[in-house]
């Protein structure tokens, strides 16, 4: 897979894409990633790259000029193969773990970090694909999300986590949330680790998982019960 990212910011990338599974996923080659400067397609010798919006009102707005050089620039570079571009938005659909699945699948995608107000309406119209949220509330841009969409959809690419099994068993991957996970001691401050977790009989221990993901599905996520089965003993966690 290869992730282009546009940016008027493109340090901000650095730290995150140098640690943890995005990191070794780099390393074994199962991912590239480029980040972009915005500024080195704009024009002038200060390199502008926003401007007042049409109609007036407050803020600033991604110049169009810029924007419509950088993709071309990307789509071109790639040839005949058709990138899917992206563009974070409080305006777009909300980010599932479906959206993460299919986002994995894509050979090449292009990430677009607006800033300020937005980019030009006409740099959506003309390049964007999907316009994504990742929650009801506003960012000073797009990068802190695109890191966040980056790291959902690489750790589901094949080898980039080493059990497999771990990501099928993550909370939303089955439409309610995971269950909860106890480690060595067995007990601590007088705090005991569950016995059925320690009692080695697995229908039992499987049972108990589907209780508490429930459980905690319908305490904190009830909205997530409506979209699925989960009166079915076979509930998966």
């Amino acid at each position: 897979m290869t992730i282009d990212i546009i940016s008027i910011f493109p340090g901000m990338f650095e730290g995150p894409f140098r640690e943890s599974i995005i990191r070794r996923a780099q390393e074994r080659r199962l991912v590239q990633i480029w980040v972009h400067d915005l500024r080195d397609y704009a024009d002038g010798k200060h390199q502008q790259v926003d401007d007042y919006p049409f109609g007036g009102g407050p803020g600033m707005i991604l110049k169009p000029e810029p924007l419509f050089r950088a993709l071309r620039s990307l789509i071109e570079r790639y040839g005949s193969e058709s990138p899917w571009i992206v563009y974070p938005t409080p305006q777009g659909t909300p980010f599932r773990q479906r959206d993460a699945r299919a986002l994995s699948q894509k050979h090449h995608l292009i990430f677009l970090c607006g800033h300020y107000k937005g980019v030009d309406q006409r740099v959506r119209d003309r390049f964007v694909d999907q316009e994504i949220s990742v929650g009801d509330y506003v960012l000073s841009g797009g990068e802190l999300p695109v890191m966040m969409i980056v790291d959902s959809l690489v750790r589901l690419l094949p080898g980039a986590i080493g059990d497999s099994d771990s990501s099928d068993t993550d909370s939303f991957e089955h439409g309610i949330l995971d269950c909860p996970y106890y480690t060595r001691p067995e007990e601590l401050e007088e705090m005991r680790v569950p016995d059925v977790l320690i009692s080695g009989h697995h229908s039992n221990i499987e049972r108990w998982k589907r209780e508490q993901a429930l459980r905690i599905t319908r305490e904190r996520r009830p909205d997530l019960l409506s979209k699925t089965d989960s009166t079915s003993d076979e509930s998966p966690v």
